[in-house]
């Protein structure tokens, strides 16, 4: 496919499951009429960010896994999109993953991919809820290219863009759920919004792929009273090969844009640069020690 259109679908959550995968279905209809042939979600799109805090009881939110997967497929299905979603798997009895399962148009399971880099830190206690993925950096084939998916936390690591990459993924995908704390100071959200854009950007120039992230919008409470919450900074966006940005939206608004990606260009772009024939794949061996000393 020489264009790509991908749609960003994005927005709060609204306060229950019903109410807001309706408002989803109703933004992937919009995108389809758009013209999207692939639609990307934000992640753990079903409910709200629960992993501010740890509750046993919030694992029930993954008894559903299995039905939300036949209902996701359905709408792929019915609007005949690629669909990229984000959902909270329970694999047996105490082992849940954070994963982002990926419909074919025809509303069959493409793929999925189980987050594996996970984060542990002040209203993000993601390690509390899922244990890393155990699939590898896999792209997904499907009728509108070879997708590299990852998650979020994943999206700080050269290695996973890097080895999906090699593998052969034509796109880099990132469902994301990040924001800022509202007592921090302005300088420093500035700093960690521009970090988190400016590393996914590089992985597009690096790997010569166009990048596409995904993020929640919106302020969600914590509910032990312990923080305030997050307000989820949007900021979703499309780069293409070069790094050259394509899209990207603004820190409140919901989305539904679909954005034209010509992939074609991915070829000339890695002719003109080839970074993959001038790796010194010799002298890499120490990159699987966790430090070198």
């Amino acid at each position: 496919m020489s264009i790509l259109k991908v749609a960003l679908v994005s927005h709060e959550f609204l306060g229950s499951k019903e109410k807001t995968i309706q408002k989803t279905k109703d933004l992937i209809q919009k995108a389809a009429q758009k013209g999207a042939n692939l639609v990307v979600l934000q992640e753990l799109h079903q409910s709200e960010y629960f992993c501010q805090d740890e509750d046993v009881e919030l694992f029930d939110l993954a008894n559903s896994y299995e039905d939300d997967t036949e209902f996701w497929g359905e709408v792929a299905k019915k609007y005949g999109v690629v669909l990229v979603t984000s959902l909270f798997e329970k694999r047996t009895a105490g082992l849940y993953h954070n994963t982002a399962v990926v419909f074919e148009s025809d509303g069959s399971v493409a793929g999925k991919y189980r987050k594996m880099h996970i984060p542990d830190d002040p209203n993000f206690y993601e390690k509390f809820y899922f244990t890393p993925g155990d699939l590898g950096y896999e792209p997904i084939n499907t009728s509108v290219g070879r997708l590299g998916v990852l998650v979020c936390w994943d999206q700080w690591y050269p290695e996973a863009a890097r080895l999906m990459a090699l593998k052969g993924a034509e796109i880099l995908i990132y469902p994301t759920a990040i924001g800022w704390f509202d007592d921090d100071e302005e300088d420093e959200k500035f700093r960690q919004l521009e970090a988190w854009v400016a590393v996914q950007r590089g992985h597009a120039v690096a790997n010569g792929l166009p990048v596409v992230a995904v993020n929640r919008v919106g302020f969600e409470a914590d509910k032990s009273g312990v923080s305030k919450g997050i307000r989820f900074w949007g900021n979703s966006f499309v780069f293409g090969p070069q790094g050259e940005e394509l899209f990207r939206s603004d820190d409140k608004s919901e989305l539904c844009e679909v954005v034209e990606v010509d992939m074609k260009r991915c070829e000339n772009v890695r002719r003109w640069w080839p970074f993959l024939r001038d790796r010194r794949i010799d002298s890499y061996k120490d990159l699987t020690k966790r430090f070198i000393d």
